[in-house]
């Protein structure tokens, strides 16, 4: 488990206002169904960039149960990056923290 970092649990209350932590992870095996989906060294070029996306993020979709679809465009070659972020809710187990299912890379076509 790798700590992302934390949200502003304000701005991500258009999925959930029942966000019970502000902080944010990622498992192992996350990082590799990222790295198996995405091209190889996805998660190494943009990984970095995870902690500023989910913190300023230029959207954020509400999509399955307590899950947000959140987008930002990167500056450095404009690419666009879509994380999915499963949000801990009080039915949740309450150690579970705020975790990336996924990631992605959209070009900004």
């Amino acid at each position: 488990m790798h700590t992302i970092g934390k949200i502003d649990k304000n701005i991500y209350k258009c999925v959930t206002e029942d966000i019970v932590t502000d902080e944010v992870i990622i498992t192992d095996e996350r990082i590799e169904h990222i790295t198996q989906r995405c091209e190889r060294d996805f998660y190494k070029k943009y990984g970095k960039y995870f902690s500023e996306i989910l913190k300023d993020p230029d959207y954020i979709f509400p999509d399955k149960k307590n899950t947000a679809l959140v987008c930002k465009k990167i500056i450095d070659d404009g690419k666009y990056i879509n994380i999915a972020l499963r949000l801990v809710t009080s039915v949740d187990n309450p150690e579970y923290k705020n975790s990336i299912i996924t990631a992605v890379g959209e070009n900004e076509k």
